[in-house]
Formats: C-alpha cells, sequence, structure tokens
C-alpha cells in the first residue's frame, strides 16, 4: 500500500499558500485492508475513509467512467491495480492533478506545475466534459486565485462551452450549484465566479435570474455604468468590502432581479422592480438550497432598498414602518446587515466606489431612537393589550419625529 498527499494540499503548497486541509490517496490497497487499520468509511459513491488519528481524508485510488448524464452517472473502479497516474489523470485541472510522496517528490504526468507557474486553470483530459460539476469549480477557482492571474486556458472555457450546449450543465444538482455558490460569495473574488459562467453560458442556466440583467439599460444619470448585470456584479465587489456576511453578499447579488422584467417601454427606469424582485428571488431560493438567513436578508433588500436611499426624505411615519416591515427593534444586527446591503447598492456605481453614504448612519439611528422606546416601560404605566401597541407606535413615530428635527443629515 501506497499513500500520496494530492489535490490542493499540493497545489496550495507550491503556490505558497497556506495548506487548509489535506487529501491523501491511497494505492494498491482495498476498503477491507483500511478498515482492518482502523480507518473509518465516509464514502458513498466511492471509498473514501477517515484517518483514525488526525481525521484527514483517504480515498482509494479509482478511474471512473461515464454511464449516464449529470453529476452521478458515473462508475468507479477502486481496484488495487489503480495506479496514482490513472487516479490523477481523471481529475479536473492540471493544477488539482499533482501528487507529493513521501519523500517530497512530486508526481506530475499532466504537467501541473507548468500551469501553476503560467497561471492557467487547464483541463487534465477531454473526459472534463463528463461531469458538469467542473463547470463550477473551475469558475470557483478562477475566482480564488485571480489575485495571482490565473486565467482559464482558452480550450477549457471551450469545453466548458461544449458542456452547456450538450445539455449538461441542466442536469446539474442544486445542492451542488449552491455549494459552490457559497464557497464563491465567501470568497474576496465572486465576481470572477459569475463571469466567469457567464463568458461560458453556464450562468444562463443556473442563474437565468441573474443573467438577464445583462444588457438591460439603466439611467445613465444614476448608473454610469448603465447594464443591470454590470452594476449588479460591482455591487457584489462593494459588497465584500464591507461584510464577510454571506447573507449580506447573497442579498447584493439579487437585489435588482426584477430590473430583468421592467417592460421595455419603460426602459431605462425601472418602476416597481423592487416588488418584481421579491418574486424572482422567492423562485431562485425554491430552486436552490439557499439558507434562510440569506433569504430573509434578500427580500428585505429588495424591497426596500430604494427607501434607504431616499433616508433624508422620508417621513418619519415611513421610516417607522421600514424599522417595522424588516423587525429592527428585535432583530437589530439583521438590520445592520441590511443597511450594508443597501450601502453596497448605492456604491456600486462607476466612478461611485467610494462615495459617502450617511444613509446608513441616518437609518441606524433612527432605529436606536425609535428602539429607545420600551414596551416594558409601557406595561409598567398600566398598559395593556392593544393599548401597548398604539402608544408604542406612537412614541416611537414621536421619537423619529424629533430625530429627524435633529439631526443635520439632508439628502
Amino acid at each position: 500500500m501506497e499513500v500520496y498527499l494530492v489535490g490542493g494540499a499540493v497545489r496550495d503548497e507550491q503556490l505558497g499558500l497556506p495548506v487548509k486541509e489535506r487529501d491523501w490517496c491511497v494505492v494498491g490497497a482495498t476498503p477491507e485492508e483500511l478498515t482492518a487499520l482502523g480507518y473509518r468509511p465516509v464514502g458513498k459513491d466511492f471509498p473514501v475513509f477517515l484517518h483514525p488519528d488526525t481525521g484527514e481524508e483517504y480515498a482509494l485510488a479509482r478511474t471512473e467512467r461515464k454511464t449516464g448524464r449529470g453529476y452521478h452517472g458515473f462508475h468507479f473502479n477502486t481496484s488495487p491495480d489503480v495506479t496514482l497516474e490513472d487516479d490523477l489523470l481523471r481529475r479536473d485541472l492540471t493544477i488539482n492533478a499533482i501528487a507529493k510522496a513521501d519523500d517530497g517528490s512530486l508526481i506530475d504526468p499532466c504537467n501541473g506545475l507548468a500551469d501553476l507557474n503560467a497561471r492557467q486553470l487547464r483541463h487534465v483530459s477531454d473526459a472534463f466534459r463528463e461531469d458538469p460539476v467542473r463547470i463550477l469549480r473551475t469558475a470557483k477557482f478562477a475566482a480564488r486565485f485571480a489575485p495571482l492571474s490565473f486565467e482559464i486556458a482558452a480550450e477549457t472555457l471551450d469545453l466548458m462551452r461544449a458542456i452547456v450546449s450538450d445539455g449538461e450543465a441542466a442536469e446539474l444538482a442544486p445542492d451542488r450549484v449552491w455549494k459552490e455558490t457559497e464557497e464563491a460569495l465567501r470568497g474576496a473574488n465572486p465576481r470572477v465566479f459569475f463571469e466567469a459562467l457567464r463568458e461560458c453560458g453556464a450562468l444562463a442556466v443556473v442563474y437565468p435570474e441573474l443573467d438577464a440583467l445583462f444588457g438591460v439599460p439603466q439611467p445613465a444619470k444614476w448608473h454610469p455604468e448603465i447594464d443591470c448585470g454590470v452594476h449588479t456584479l460591482l455591487v457584489v465587489e462593494q459588497a465584500v468590502l464591507l461584510s464577510d456576511d454571506l447573507a449580506v453578499r447573497f442579498a447584493a447579488l439579487v437585489h435588482d432581479l426584477g430590473k430583468a422584467t421592467t417592460p421595455k417601454e419603460f426602459l431605462p427606469g425601472h418602476a416597481g422592480h423592487e416588488k418584481r424582485s421579491l418574486t424572482l428571488i422567492k423562485k431562485l431560493c425554491s430552486r436552490l438550497p439557499v439558507p434562510k438567513a440569506c433569504r430573509e436578508l434578500a427580500l428585505l433588500v429588495a424591497e426596500f432598498h430604494t427607501h434607504c436611499h431616499r433616508a433624508a426624505e422620508l417621513k418619519p411615519a415611513t421610516v417607522l414602518k421600514v424599522l417595522e416591515r424588516c423587525d429592527a427593534f428585535r432583530r437589530p444586527a439583521r438590520f445592520a446587515n441590511f443597511l450594508l446591503a443597501c450601502e453596497a447598492d448605492a456604491r456600486g456605481r462607476t466612478g461611485l466606489e467610494n462615495s459617502p453614504y450617511p444613509q446608513r448612519a441616518y437609518f441606524s439611528g433612527a432605529q436606536s431612537a425609535a428602539a429607545a422606546v420600551s414596551p416594558a416601560d409601557l406595561v409598567k404605566e398600566g398598559l395593556d393589550g392593544a393599548a401597548i401597541g398604539r402608544a408604542l407606535s406612537e412614541r416611537r413615530l414621536a421619537a423619529l419625529t424629533s430625530y429627524k428635527q435633529s439631526t443635520n443629515y439632508s439628502p
């Protein structure tokens, strides 16, 4: 039995990046032999084991053969005669097909080291097109390694387009689409992920609501970038700078989906796009396993981001309505994230990336002023039932009126 370090750990070592997890390839062994040594089996589709001491993953060397459509349409061979080279040749990208032996020597049958140096994301073989998940993974790696100037090789991009043309991208399981999207959104360059998907045509398949935004115009007065799709990616960039919260970044991504459905005769204006966005966000979140926190924040940002932008123009009663609809008094942390997503939207415009956004401070102060009126205080005064609700609204409205008069903020 021989064991080799493989995949991302070897790649990241060569790039001088921190290694977060290590995966191992086992050659010349059977599942029974590993189990006898104390390894715990965890693989569903093919034999994967956890080391009894380190908990790291050890997978038997394998080959795979396409037997059907989609991600699960494969037959795996994990017999002891499968070689390390066989295993490396079935991997997705050359930079992920390098192994390291115990003595530190590198096994590189696919010229992954050369592509690391050339900053190329290149497929190992034409078998790349058999697994549609590789579209998402390649886009994710393009985003992850964008700061190192990595690019998708032209021939690999052609294969990604072929996968889409063959209809394989439509077979992607919703959980895999979201898993790769979530990893990209948590990273530093999610914009590159979506750009790569759009370049190969996959965005129209997995995120048709997003793809439909590209080519839709907006008034140049407010949006120098004009294109709604470009604006969306600029907003995501700003969200990354403002927050590492996944919900904030997802809300930035989907906040304007309704603009894609604006009737052409009304363009470049987008009156009522907020409510149209709600319908599309709900549809997207029903199709993919988007976390509840992401869905909830996205809906709030879609519906009320224009209210936030117009903060100084709003009457105190309208401000109170927004605070109540956002559940700002019971969930202040989520409301703070709402304000961050709104700021990302305001800054996600060409040439306005560094513009001040006093609306966030204004709405934050309004929330604090109104929250100072406590239901507990009303109970102490002897109020109960519906009287508490009426008094709470009246006093919070008075507090917001006083707040508006005392602040120097103006549109």
